[in-house]
């Protein structure tokens, strides 16, 4: 994908448009302040922010996994996208931990949301098929999740996400607990899924390096309460490699997200004003 490409697809139509999203927990704690975001087809953004700042409880909005206190979040299947034809929303969740089932095959835990779907067996045996094929994970398929190493238990855990041949893709540090050389090895694997297939992702990440290096944009968030504070985008090329990492614009831009992490994390508000 060209830098232009990307670029179109930051103006694209939104995936999600969050307007005074903000949350407030049943024992008072404030998550997320009132934002407004776009969630545009076809991007690859990603969210940095210091411990606190909501980025979790972002996801899970998105997810559907918890509502918003305040604030709507419109998709492009409600009535207010219906001109762009939506087809139904399908949302896929890989989560900071592979979340296998220890007692099933590397397949069964892949084939379990098209099971849970009442797909039928032969279509479902192919769609796995292809999803382990995607992550490098073909010669797998009857190991069981102990079998493997960590980073091939968060690909099975991507393959499980891309079974369904999501619109939307929420990744919630999914590689924040690997060795960085297999962290670095996975970032690349799973650009090229991005690159090849066009789904939209939503990625929580620490790592400012990763941010860089995944990101067609990025929003720097600040915590007590989370709230928004910039968005601005990676204007690389893809596909990016090791040659993009030891470059002069990939150091700028790293200096630039350090920069603005480190003004998110002195913005927070003291407790005297979080009630």
């Amino acid at each position: 994908m060209s830098a232009s490409h990307a670029t179109n697809a930051a103006s694209a139509a939104p995936v999600a448009a969050l307007r005074g999203v903000a949350k407030t927990y049943d024992n008072g704690t404030r998550a997320l302040a009132a934002i407004d975001l776009d969630v545009r087809r076809g991007e690859f953004l990603t969210l940095v922010g210091p411990s606190g700042c909501g980025k979790s409880t972002l996801l899970h909005l998105l997810a559907g996994l918890t509502e918003p206190s305040a604030g709507r979040i419109a998709w492009w299947d409600d009535e207010a996208f219906a001109a762009t034809g939506g087809r139904g929303r399908r949302i896929a969740f890989v989560f900071q931990a592979p979340t296998l089932m220890p007692w099933a095959t590397v397949a069964k835990n892949v084939r379990l949301p098209l099971d849970l779907a009442g797909m039928p067996r032969a279509a479902a045996d192919a769609a796995v098929a292809s999803a382990l094929a995607r992550v490098g994970l073909a010669t797998a398929a009857r190991h069981l999740p102990r079998e493997l190493s960590g980073g091939m238990q968060m690909r099975a855990s991507i393959a499980r996400a891309l079974v369904t041949e999501p619109d939307l893709l929420l990744m919630d540090e999914p590689f924040g607990a690997l060795d960085e050389f297999t962290r670095q090895r996975l970032d690349s694997e799973l650009l090229s899924l991005w690159t090849a297939q066009r789904f939209t992702v939503v990625f929580v990440t620490h790592s400012i390096q990763e941010a860089v290096f995944l990101s067609t944009r990025v929003a720097v968030m600040a915590a007590h309460p989370g709230r928004l504070l910039d968005t601005w985008p990676v204007e690389e090329p893809f596909p990016r490699g090791d040659a993009f990492r030891l470059s002069p614009a990939f150091a700028a831009y790293a200096q630039r997200l350090s920069t603005s992490v480190a003004q998110a994390s002195a913005d927070a508000l003291p407790d005297s004003d979080l009630r």
